[in-house]
């Protein structure tokens, strides 16, 4: 193995630590689809389609990973979703 491959391996394992929390946001019957696209897009930073394809998900299948990262990256997200109103966890 060269010497740029060893390193390679190593970033690709850090990525992976680094990312190895996510925010899971859980079905209720409460929210509209709506409300809760808005929030993605505002909390979350989603497009229009990401935030649609996890309110399905999330709708259809009762619940969808909608943040990958850091956990002190994703802490205050979190609190945000669960200030608004949804259910949301970190794991």
């Amino acid at each position: 193995m060269s010497t740029k491959e060893k390193i390679q391996e190593e970033v690709d394992v850090l990525e992976q630590e680094a990312h190895k929390h996510e925010i899971v946001l859980h079905n209720d019957d409460v929210n509209t689809f709506d409300f809760v696209m808005d929030s993605l897009m505002n909390v979350c930073e989603h497009t229009l389609e990401q935030a649609e394809q996890c309110t399905i998900l999330v709708h259809y299948k009762g619940k969808c990973t909608v943040k990958t990262g850091e956990y002190d990256y994703l802490k205050p997200r979190c609190s945000k979703l669960l200030s608004l109103g949804l259910s949301a966890e970190i794991v």
